[in-house]
């Protein structure tokens, strides 16, 4: 970056994405600092599995320095993945061959953690929860949070996911309900407490759908299984059957009801976890969404380009976030490097959104999906 007065570059969001643009940067010599509303790194737990893509997320951890790193934390033997019937029958069976990488699986913390330790101290700065940005377009732009302080930046990049605040100085678009939803199952140490699921599961995924109602059951590191039980449902549908979020059981015996002719095997992916549900219904932007070029504020991710979770969210994240970097790096404005960047990731997220377009629906489908390229409800 040859600029004189080194611009100030402000992310929002430390997640997959914004931890990633942040790196690449560092690499380039460029500072930036990344802001994020949780309190710190070990606040909540940060979610299932993912499956980083050797055509987009690999791409992004090579020109981070961090592909060794991340092939050493990842789990090749996650590409496994199984497709059943209801009523249990194994339909499709993948096993990944001795040395494919094409997408190795790898716990979101430990993503995350890999990315946040590879970050000068101090690149973070936690508990900043971003009210609004503010400032003429041409800059600085003034970004306010809610504890009452304020930043100025000459470029902000919103890498702050589904609900970015980021996005409000570019577009009017909020994510729409897609009509599906998710309902989120734990089971813990499952080789001693839940054989049976484990075998079920085995080292990757498994699936099984009927139309209206579906499962996904992914392994997670440290002897945990994940599962996803999706239905078509309205957005308030555990309320409106006149039950809380908190009533375990009062929710179990519902879904036991909407999924009674399937088969026990796949009965006990709803009955066997450890602890609640969490609900999580599927939001999408409208497709396409764009924006009117901005010289000092962009999106990456989520914020960018939300999507049913069809294995590609966090790759494009990724993606994005390393294309961002390198045309920062490799341009003489911030201007014409948000331009540069936007001349090729809008035109690849809308192509992106138009093919996943009422994507969520497929994931209750009963066709087989092709494994060897597309897993789903990994991202």
């Amino acid at each position: 970056m040859n600029t004189t007065p080194t611009p100030r570059i402000a992310l929002i969001g430390a997640g997959p994405g914004g931890l990633t643009c942040a790196r690449i940067l560092q690499r380039h010599g460029i500072a930036a600092t990344l802001y994020d509303h949780e309190s710190g790194p070990d606040a909540r737990n940060q979610g299932g599995t993912l499956d980083l893509h050797e055509d987009n997320g690999q791409i992004a951890l090579r020109e981070a320095g961090l592909l060794d790193d991340f092939f050493r934390l990842s789990r090749p033997e996650g590409q496994e993945m199984r497709q059943m019937d209801p009523a249990g029958t194994l339909l499709f069976h993948h096993t990944p061959e001795e040395g494919e990488r094409f997408k190795p699986e790898i716990d979101r913390g430990a993503l995350r953690d890999l990315l946040l330790q590879s970050l000068e101290p101090g690149t973070v700065r936690w508990s900043h929860t971003l009210r609004s940005v503010e400032g003429p377009a041409t800059g600085p732009r003034q970004l306010h949070f809610a504890d009452g302080t304020a930043v100025e930046a000459d470029l902000v990049i919103g890498a702050d996911g589904a609900w970015s605040k980021v996005r409000s100085a570019l577009s009017d678009a909020v994510p729409q309900y897609s009509g599906v939803s998710f309902l989120e199952a734990w089971l813990h140490d499952v080789e001693n407490k839940h054989p049976e699921i484990a075998g079920l599961v085995g080292q990757g995924g498994a699936a099984a759908a009927d139309g209206d109602r579906g499962l996904f059951a992914q392994r997670n590191s440290g002897d945990h299984i994940r599962v996803y039980i999706i239905q078509r449902v309205a957005i308030d549908w555990i309320t409106a059957a006149g039950l809380t979020h908190q009533d375990t059981e009062g929710i179990r015996a519902l879904l036991l009801d909407r999924f009674r002719d399937w088969s026990p095997s796949l009965r006990r992916l709803l009955t066997d976890n450890d602890g609640r549900y969490v609900d999580r219904p599927i939001h999408a932007l409208p497709v396409p969404h764009a924006w009117e070029h901005n010289p000092t504020v962009t999106l990456l991710g989520d914020a960018a380009h939300l999507m049913p979770p069809l294995g590609v969210g966090v790759n494009l994240a990724m993606l994005d976030a390393c294309e961002l970097a390198l045309a920062i790096a490799r341009h003489n404005t911030v201007d014409d490097a948000v331009l540069a960047y936007e001349k090729t990731m809008l035109p690849r997220s809308t192509q992106m959104q138009q093919l996943l377009d009422n994507g969520a629906e497929e994931l209750l489908s009963t066709e087989l999906p092709d494994f060897a390229q597309d897993a789903t409800a990994t991202a």
